[in-house]
């Protein structure tokens, strides 16, 4: 994440009156919360610093963060 977090994601979910897919993902620090966030938004780019970046970026498979 542009934010420096860490976060899995667990699935891709559909929103039940509209179709829309949505981004199951959960945060891999604090209380583990579980999100939800529309597809398009999940791969969209974000203004940083004053640049753009990825909102967020695949580490790999079974990445960590480490306490």
């Amino acid at each position: 994440h542009y934010k420096n977090k860490d976060y899995t994601v667990l699935g891709i979910a559909f929103h039940s009156e509209t179709e829309e897919a949505m981004v199951l993902y959960q945060q891999e620090y604090g209380a583990r919360n579980l999100w939800v966030r529309p597809y398009e938004m999940f791969l969209e780019t974000v203004e940083l610093d004053g640049q753009t970046v990825q909102r967020f970026e695949y580490l790999g498979p079974h990445v960590k963060q480490q306490d």
